[in-house]
């Protein structure tokens, strides 16, 4: 399914962020298990307090997670957590900020500064752009039914505006809904669903557990209650 997930026209989440790219200013701020950082073709084990650069590949192992906090001239503009069995690639173009997410499950949670200071924030993941309003929100992979394996996303704070690059189609996911972008390319009506809420957003390891144990197959095949035909 790796090799078929780099053929896709990768999804675009877009927020409004602070000005800067994501380069050294952003930095793991807590890891669990196994991170490792792969940089200029070579893998090292990350560690707390490493820098995390543009074209940086961080995945994680087994029962492992890793929190980076973004920053913004001192100024911590919010956090990306990474769930076990997630890789993604930091990445940046001219006038956006952005997160390829390759496979496993992302949590975003980005906080708004000074009005002025904003520019483009994007997790990518297969062929849709889903423009975000709010601040707090949930993409992985699900199972891959057809040829291409589905993605799914769901929101805990504000809204979210999902289009699908080819068609057009577009949804807006409101708080505590979720929604399924099916083999990439269709998408499901918003509902709401309890285990959105039951979902671990904690960034902060002060404030209580930061791992992430929901059972992502049953609340998946929960979201996959429509018809494919």
């Amino acid at each position: 399914m790796a090799q078929a997930i780099h053929r896709f026209l990768l999804v675009s989440i877009l927020l409004l962020l602070t000005a800067g790219t994501l380069t050294a200013q952003s930095r793991i701020t807590w890891l669990e298990g196994q991170v490792t950082v792969t940089r200029d073709g070579r893998e090292a084990d990350a560690a707390i307090d490493d820098e995390v650069f543009e074209g940086d590949r961080i995945s994680t192992g087994a029962d492992s997670l890793v929190i980076i906090e973004l920053m913004d001239g001192g100024e911590s503009r919010g956090a990306l957590k990474l769930r076990s069995g997630t890789s993604l690639v930091v990445e940046s173009t001219e006038g956006e900020t952005s997160v390829e997410l390759l496979e496993g499950g992302l949590f975003s949670r980005i906080r708004r500064l000074a009005a002025g200071r904003n520019r483009n924030y994007q997790v990518r993941t297969p062929n849709a752009v889903a423009a975000v309003r709010g601040t707090e929100f949930f993409v992985a992979f699900g199972r891959q039914v057809e040829a291409e394996p589905d993605v799914w996303l769901c929101v805990n704070e504000g809204s979210v505006e999902v289009a699908l690059a080819d068609s057009g189609d577009s949804v807006l996911v409101n708080e505590g809904e979720g929604i399924n972008i099916l083999a990439g390319n269709r998408l499901t009506d918003p509902k709401f669903f309890a285990w959105t809420r039951d979902l671990n957003w904690n960034t902060d390891p002060e404030a209580g557990e930061v791992a992430d144990a929901t059972d992502l197959d049953g609340a998946y095949a929960d979201l996959r209650d429509f018809d494919y035909d």
